[in-house]
């Protein structure tokens, strides 16, 4: 084939320590960009003060980004919560403000770029604005958004209004492009061009985007259509000599087809499965994508009204524990088999508060365990950033920890510490297991507890619309309300892993989602939770 390698536009990426990377994997450290794009603002007003008349050019920027951050650090969950804007904030600092450094530097300025310099090494890099544009592109497929709708910023719950330009959209485009991501990037680059079309001011040309999206056309074997933009391409740019190479590749191929008597077969799936520019989505590796994707839009939920029969409300006092006698808990059954429970008011907004005041300066990309090699790992279907919290931290851990135990009835001297946890943009963990299976008998073994018994999650924000927990096993979905946690057992009584428990954290599609949980271990619970007389009891 004739090489296709399009003219990229590539901005110096910024220096930064590893550590420091992946901001957009948690929300609750972005918001810290807010602040730090404020200061760079105010830093930028003083420079203008002392040079106006030689920088008007800057001047006009700045009070943009003035404008803007008044409103973002006056409620920066609350603006970081709508992804677009979250997305723009990373692309922003990443690149924008790195080109403004470049023209201020022509007319040798010094308070500035100073500034700029040392809060430069904070900045997100290429691997955050990349991973803020894959979030949008998940939230695009999990909740069946098109790209039009995303330009608009039309999420549900947002309180604030935020547009993707064609320059953002073209952007989107690249980044999937250069993740060989071919059918991202025909959506996006399509949305570039027809926001191009009705006259949007850009920096980027028609031309770009149709080189990119006939090449990704053609690369999702839509040939037909691949010559139609090509030819569109060489109707705006003559000079273009790629283009024509491709178009001379596109007939040969063609006429290959003709000569294998394939070419109306050929066309006519393509015209059935390419109606509108429309391509369908490449299976990927998770097995139970639908049902998992479907169930965090809500759909197909298993709740028949002879299961909601079987599901109550009660007062628990953890079999009688002396201490919720007096004050037991709201407890409400979520599931009936595998039985999952929530519980309310477990966590006053004080406590909840403090854990984050705790977790937040500890906050770390969230791993898995790699099944073949044992070791810790980050993946791209776990979006999150977590840290470990001691009861010596703060008494309030210990307080927290004290009352899973009584309203359990398990033992915490074996159990994990309390973990709490992030989401990002887009913020998930794809279905797992939160027990160890056959195949990794090692997985927990330095612990020396045993495998994981249950889990106990806490839910410590109320989040506008996503990040539920599914199970697809079963068809479950249980919905985050800040104060609440769930509750089940991972295994059963005669110490199997229970397969159904599979959930999954579905993406965040607007909110901030804070979490906490404990795991509880097999070993110290033996004679709290006794062997059941079958496998499955």
């Amino acid at each position: 084939m004739i090489p296709w390698i399009p003219s990229l536009l590539f901005t110096c990426s910024i220096c930064m320590w590893h550590t420091q990377a992946e901001f957009f994997t948690s929300i609750g450290q972005m918001t810290d960009l807010i602040y730090a794009e404020k200061d760079l603002v105010q830093s930028l007003k003083s420079y203008i003060q002392d040079e106006e008349s030689k920088l008007l050019k800057i001047k006009s920027w700045a009070e943009r980004m003035e404008s803007l951050t008044i409103k973002s650090s006056s409620d920066p969950e609350g603006y970081l919560a709508h992804p677009v804007n979250a997305y723009k904030l990373v692309k922003r600092l990443n690149r924008e403000w790195l080109e403004l450094e470049n023209l201020v530097l022509q007319d040798s300025t010094k308070g500035f770029i100073t500034n700029l310099t040392i809060q430069r090494q904070f900045f997100p890099n290429d691997e955050d604005e990349m991973g803020a544009a894959k979030a949008l592109m998940r939230l695009q497929d999990t909740y069946k958004l098109d790209p039009e709708t995303i330009s608009k910023g039309e999420f549900p719950g947002t309180k604030y209004r935020s547009f993707l330009t064609v320059d953002d959209c073209f952007g989107m485009g690249k980044t999937a492009y250069n993740d060989g991501d071919y059918y991202h990037t025909v959506l996006w680059m399509q949305q570039a061009l027809k926001q191009h079309d009705d006259a949007e001011e850009a920096t980027a040309t028609k031309v770009e985007i149709l080189d990119y999206l006939s090449y990704a056309v053609f690369q999702l074997g839509d040939i037909l259509r691949a010559m139609e933009l090509t030819r569109r391409l060489v109707s705006l740019d003559p000079s273009h000599e790629r283009a024509g190479s491709n178009m001379r590749y596109f007939e040969i191929l063609l006429q290959r087809e003709k000569d294998d008597q394939m070419l109306n077969e050929t066309s006519n799936a393509i015209e059935a499965t390419t109606q509108g520019g429309i391509y369908e989505r490449p299976q990927d590796y998770l097995p139970e994508r639908e049902i998992y994707e479907a169930l965090c839009r809500g759909e197909g939920v298993k709740m028949t009204p002879r299961r909601q029969k079987r599901l109550f409300c009660r007062y628990h006092n953890g079999n009688k524990n002396p201490n919720l006698l007096i004050a037991p808990f709201k407890e409400e059954d979520e599931w009936d088999s595998p039985h999952i429970v929530r519980y309310y008011d477990v966590l006053s907004d004080e406590e909840i508060e403090k854990i984050k005041e705790l977790a937040k300066p500890k906050l770390a990309r969230a791993t898995v365990r790699d099944p073949k090699t044992g070791v810790l790992t980050v993946a791209s279907y776990r979006v999150s950033k977590s840290s470990w919290l001691e009861e010596d931290d703060d008494p309030v851990v210990a307080k927290v920890n004290n009352r899973m135990e009584q309203i359990t009835g398990l033992t915490v001297k074996t159990a994990e510490l309390l973990q709490v946890a992030n989401y990002g943009m887009g913020g998930q963990y794809e279905p797992h297991f939160d027990f160890s299976r056959k195949d990794e008998p090692d997985a927990f073994k330095r612990l020396g507890t045993g495998n994981r018994v249950a889990t106990f999650l806490n839910y410590m924000s109320d989040v506008e619309a996503g990040g539920a927990t599914v199970f697809p096993d079963f068809g479950a979905a249980v919905w985050p309300k800040k104060g609440t946690a769930v509750f089940w057992y991972n295994l059963f009584r005669s110490g199997e892993g229970d397969y159904r428990t599979r959930h999954a954290a579905c993406p965040v599609l607007v909110g901030c989602k804070w979490v906490s949980n404990k795991w509880f271990h097999e070993r110290g619970n033996e004679f709290l939770r006794p062997c059941g007389r079958t496998e499955v009891d």
